[in-house]
């Protein structure tokens, strides 16, 4: 009994400085590096929570855009920050689970150099095409690009995003030989694909529903198991012959490795929380994206799964980028 009784002791010393320090946290403003430009899907996500959170924690939670190379100039940067609980990184499936597999040199681990705390949200993946194009379906569109092989262009943002592998994947799924168009950021992919100089999308329902809902684009497919609830007359990729096809952006908070164990839960509670407000809640549901919160011990073996998975299936389509 009395053994136990100090072994319990000893539990609560060695564990107190931890408890200590995420009650104290913070004392200063927290950094939320932010690898892409200001002004899009990314950079929204990271001010909607760091305002929430930094309401609720007492300081501000400072959005520091830090772009270029793909995410990798963003990523490096928080990987190489002290582990003091006050930088953080907006990670997502291109810091983690896609530049990692297509660059030849990453300067940074995606698993040994961070801490991860949440999921935040999960935007689905939709395709869409201009009003123009012949095909209203994937079968449509499978038949027409293998009938004109070459001939149908998919745009996306730059070399490396989600739309971009999203579509090399479904090229390597489908056996069809479609041109990859990238642009300098998704607006003007949008635009080009509204204008009609490429032919489809496969772009986030946050980015692409609202010009499908104006009658500028037409969707053809979602990458969701089941019918999305604000979509419910845009069937999946599953129904129309693609079950494997589950390609969907998830963006979410990593620390540097290192980062105390107390904080990094102490952050997890503060996104549920904010996950929980209404106004984020509503932010959210406007913006198509499904929210998170995952558990970091959970999250961090589902950014194995997801960069195992897409390491294996850049690697088979051969994408690589410099």
């Amino acid at each position: 009994m009395i053994q136990r009784l100090l072994s319990c002791v000893l539990l609560a010393l060695i564990l107190a400085p931890g408890a200590a320090a995420a009650q104290a946290w913070p004392t200063k403003p927290v950094r939320l590096i932010v690898p892409y430009p200001p002004g899009g899907g990314n950079d929204n996500l990271a001010r909607i929570f760091g305002t929430k959170i930094g309401e609720r924690v007492g300081q501000p939670i400072v959005v520091e855009n830090r772009p270029g190379a793909g995410t990798l100039i963003g990523s490096e940067a928080a990987a190489r920050a002290a582990p003091d609980g006050y930088t953080f990184l907006l990670s997502s499936i291109v810091t983690h689970a896609l530049a990692p597999a297509l660059y030849a040199k990453v300067p940074y681990d995606p698993v040994r150099d961070f801490a991860p705390v949440t999921i935040l949200a999960v935007a689905p993946t939709v395709l869409v095409v201009n009003r123009e194009f012949p095909a209203a379906s994937v079968k449509d569109l499978i038949a027409l690009a293998k009938a004109n092989p070459g001939k149908y262009t998919f745009a996306s943002g730059g070399n490396g995003t989600t739309p971009h592998v999203s579509g090399e994947i479904f090229k390597s799924m489908t056996g069809t030989d479609l041109l990859h168009v990238p642009y300098k950021g998704g607006g003007p992919a949008l635009a080009d694909l509204i204008g009609g100089q490429v032919n489809m999308m496969f772009d986030t329902a946050a980015s692409a529903m609202p010009h499908v809902r104006s009658g500028k684009l037409r969707a053809i497919a979602i990458a969701t198991p089941r019918r999305h609830p604000d979509f419910p007359d845009l069937p999946t990729f599953a129904e129309q012959g693609l079950p494997d096809y589950a390609i969907n952006s998830w963006y979410s908070l990593h620390a540097p490795a290192g980062t105390p164990r107390a904080i990094v839960e102490r952050m997890h509670a503060e996104v549920l929380a904010a996950l929980r407000a209404p106004d984020v809640a509503e932010r959210l549901r406007t913006l198509n994206a499904d929210p998170g919160g995952m558990p970091p011990d959970e999250f961090g073996a589902f950014v194995r799964r997801e960069a195992d998975r897409y390491g294996q299936v850049i690697r088979q389509a051969g994408i690589r980028l410099e």
